[in-house]
């Protein structure tokens, strides 16, 4: 097995890092501080990095075209002018709701992103998760306490999400052509009672699914009938979530934080809140544009 490097890509610190994606065509990782109400830019090219402030908090990032992203917020679906960083409503998801905020999000080989949300203090069931499509925004899963690991099979076939509040991992079969539901939702991996958190989740192309474990400072890889088949150790505990980056998409890039520590913990975490990039044999896969 080819070894395994990880390095820093961010020392800025993240009182919960989440959401990052990676843009082929600019060559650039974005992801959020969500309590912090912050996007960060990482442009791979000269290795700048760029925050820009939000005017509420915001967890998942997908690209529209040259020009624009859309942006999922505690109160939905935002365009954003990658020029001068404007704000557009597209879909409400929630808005009237303060007691929640968006998650966990991913967007389906057609074009369709799923929006996970949850209850800003975690409570309980308080979540669901959205499909939005071409402008049409449907609520398909709900009753979920912490929204995360949405991810899809490469064919666009099957769904995995997870609800951390359970530490139960689910899939669903989709329809490739839209990335909606097609019946319930069976369990993947059963965690209860198990140490740390089944976070988020990216797939590669061969259908095996990179889990971030919340709490247990690693990414475990699960192949496609559930087995988990690797675990790769990193310096944070609360890793949040991966992205496939680089041209190629042989590179992980993993979010992590320190939300919930108490200062002996985080004092014991020096590299808590911190962007790190993994260099390993893997075959990823760019994420898709979200169609408007």
């Amino acid at each position: 097995m080819a070894e395994t490097k990880i390095e820093i890509l961010s020392g800025t610190v993240c009182e919960l890092g989440e959401g990052p994606s990676y843009d082929p065509a600019a060559d650039t990782l974005w992801w959020f501080d969500i309590v912090g109400r912050r996007l960060f830019e990482h442009r791979f090219a000269d290795g700048s990095e760029t925050a820009h402030d939000l005017p509420e908090m915001a967890s998942a990032v997908a690209v529209v075209d040259d020009k624009r992203q859309m942006i999922a917020t505690e109160t939905g679906l935002h365009l954003r002018d990658l020029a001068s960083g404007r704000l557009e409503m597209v879909a409400p998801i929630e808005a009237d709701n303060p007691a929640t905020r968006s998650n966990d999000s991913r967007v389906h080989p057609a074009g369709a992103f799923w929006v996970g949300t949850m209850g800003k203090q975690a409570e309980k069931r308080a979540g669901s998760i959205y499909w939005y499509r071409a402008g049409e925004t449907r609520r398909i899963l709900p009753d979920i306490t912490i929204t995360n690991g949405i991810c899809f099979s490469p064919a666009g076939d099957i769904a995995y999400f997870a609800d951390t509040g359970r530490n139960i991992m689910f899939r669903v079969e989709c329809d490739p052509e839209t990335g909606l539901p097609r019946g319930e939702p069976t369990v993947f991996v059963d965690d209860r009672g198990t140490p740390g958190g089944i976070d988020g989740s990216v797939c590669d192309a061969d259908g095996n699914i990179w889990n971030a474990r919340w709490g247990c400072a690693r990414l475990d890889v699960y192949d496609p009938s559930g087995k988990r088949t690797r675990s790769i150790d990193l310096p944070p505990s609360r890793t949040s979530c991966p992205a496939f980056a680089g041209p190629e998409a042989n590179r992980i890039a993993v979010t992590s934080a320190l939300q919930g520590m108490n200062a002996e913990e985080r004092a014991a975490d020096p590299d808590g809140g911190k962007t790190f990039i993994v260099d390993l044999a893997v075959k990823g896969r760019h994420e898709p544009r979200v169609r408007l």
